[in-house]
């Protein structure tokens, strides 16, 4: 048995996604992505990006030969994978003072456009759509944009573009999010910045990007 944590939701996909064997998307040392009833879901390990649409396990390394669903859980080959502990996975709230959405970016007009896993402009839109979502604020064509057009980019990029839809972000993002304003920001942006090969970066652009319209009275501290 492989024990791990994960959101809600990913709990939720889980249990009422139809049993059978699922499509193995990528195999890494680190994490491996599986497709789960449309969504990607990831397997873990100890080293690797804490993505909200993934299940954290205590993996040294992740192997994975082939995947299944029965009865509700995932099984790696033929080991069950147990989801012992829900994480959240939110944005923390922030007060901004607007009382209206950003204008919609041009990142949405280019959803898959990049390389790699997580396109930049996905990455961009997530973290744009991850700050509307800390400031209680709907965004209602942009989400129906994302809707539509995730059939352009990745699958593990599309679930994150639904994550963010509904707040759900990194740990290294809701932590950036939190220290915005206060002595330890700057070191908060140079942890998210580190994520990934762009993604980090990609999400604190359209995160800034938002706040610009949303918060102009509240410039970030250590912009880079």
């Amino acid at each position: 048995m492989i024990p791990v944590s994960a959101s809600p939701r990913v709990h939720s996909w889980l249990r009422s996604a139809p049993d059978g064997p699922l499509r193995v998307l990528h195999r890494g040392a680190d994490a491996a992505y599986v497709e789960v009833a449309g969504r990607c879901v990831g397997l873990l390990g100890r080293h690797a990006v804490a993505v909200p649409c993934g299940l954290r396990s205590e993996l040294a390394r992740v192997e994975v030969g082939g995947a299944a669903l029965v009865g509700g859980r995932l099984h790696v080959d033929g080991e069950p994978v147990l989801v012992g502990r829900l994480v959240d996975v939110r944005v923390p709230q922030l007060r901004v003072t607007a009382t209206g959405p950003a204008p919609t970016p041009d990142e949405v007009r280019t959803i898959g456009r990049g390389d790699g896993l997580t396109p930049y402009d996905d990455d961009v839109l997530c973290g744009w759509l991850a700050v509307h979502r800390a400031a209680g604020l709907a965004t209602p064509e942009v989400d129906e944009a994302v809707r539509t057009g995730s059939h352009r980019t990745t699958l593990l990029s599309a679930t994150l573009l639904e994550c963010a839809t509904h707040g759900e972000v990194l740990p290294q993002f809701a932590t950036w999010l939190a220290a915005r304003g206060s002595d330890e920001e700057a070191e908060a942006a140079a942890r998210l910045s580190a994520v990934g090969h762009s993604s980090g970066r990609g999400l604190l652009a359209g995160a800034r990007l938002a706040l610009t319209h949303l918060d102009p009275s509240a410039p970030a501290r250590g912009a880079a």
